[in-house]
């Protein structure tokens, strides 16, 4: 492990074996500068990740990119999460530039150009797969909490990157079972389908963190005066399903229906989080826990 500008940096051990193998098979120098392009790609994130004043702990480096370990889930913006993930590949892309220019100057050979033009093409656009962890599948989670609320953005994000992840295992089978070489791909879909199902299950925990840090999110909002997202919520309805409702960007104020459809209370969203961390029963009816008629 390295620590360099207060940042922690690992190689995964998938790197740490194609390491290994590249030294056994002859292919050193190629996976020194499949290194040097994963980290550019992965400092690409940092600088962006810096520039929004976030604080960035660890990175670990993988054969296909990396990431980055942050204490800004579930408090950031979702322009600065779609900024922070295309900072990688936009370094794969002038890189791209670079390696055209040096083999125009004839400084590389035809071949290393080609190799290091061919290697940021594929980090790069494999990164913008919507799958988690990769920096596609950040974006559509972030697209997609900006039109529905954040836990549903979540599960729907994660079961898109264990679908694209299980298509990509049965991908590099069939090139095995066919006569192709595909160890890579078998290993890399293997660890992001590995991933994306203890993502699955800890996604409670990012979605407890997004609602810790509602507070502090929602206080500029409410400073400078916003517009409530409403939420119509039904007295036999838990204090869980409606924080279930609430969306990243908007302010809700939620109207419980009494009987005969009228509104028996209408309560701000900083009540609903109070009683969510205080209630010993987070999964009772709301009626009961605010003594509604």
């Amino acid at each position: 492990m390295i620590k360099a500008f207060g940042i922690r940096f690992r190689l995964h051990p998938l790197f740490t074996l194609m390491m290994v193998l590249s030294i056994a098979t002859g292919f050193f120098v190629e996976l020194l500068i499949l290194f040097s392009i994963v980290l550019i790609h992965e400092l690409g994130h940092v600088a962006a990740a810096k520039s929004f004043g976030w604080t960035v702990t660890k990175v670990e480096l993988l054969p296909f990119g990396g990431v980055a370990e942050t204490e800004e889930l579930g408090r950031s913006t979702v322009k600065e999460d779609i900024a922070v993930a295309l900072a990688g590949p936009l370094q794969n892309g002038w890189m791209v530039l670079v390696g055209f220019a040096l083999h125009h100057w004839g400084i590389w050979s035809t071949e290393w150009s080609v190799y290091f033009i061919e290697a940021n093409i594929m980090i790069g656009l494999f990164n913008l797969l919507p799958v988690l962890p990769l920096d596609g599948g950040k974006v559509l989670q972030a697209l997609l909490s900006r039109w529905m609320p954040y836990y549903r953005a979540i599960q729907a994000s994660t079961w898109t990157s264990i679908a694209m992840s299980g298509l990509l295992l049965i991908m590099a089978l069939w090139q095995i079972t066919n006569g192709g070489v595909a160890l890579n791909l078998l290993i890399i879909a293997g660890f992001l389908l590995v991933s994306n199902w203890y993502g699955l299950r800890g996604a409670s925990y990012q979605f407890v963190r997004f609602l810790t840090n509602r507070g502090m999110r929602m206080t500029p909002l409410i400073d400078k005066g916003t517009l409530a997202q409403p939420i119509v919520i039904a007295p036999h309805r838990s204090l869980s399903d409606i924080v279930q409702l609430f969306m990243r960007e908007k302010y809700h104020i939620v109207y419980i229906l009494g009987a005969g459809g009228g509104v028996s209370a209408v309560l701000p969203e900083q009540r609903l989080l109070e009683a969510y961390f205080n209630s010993p029963r987070p999964g009772s009816p709301v009626s009961d826990i605010f003594m509604l008629k």
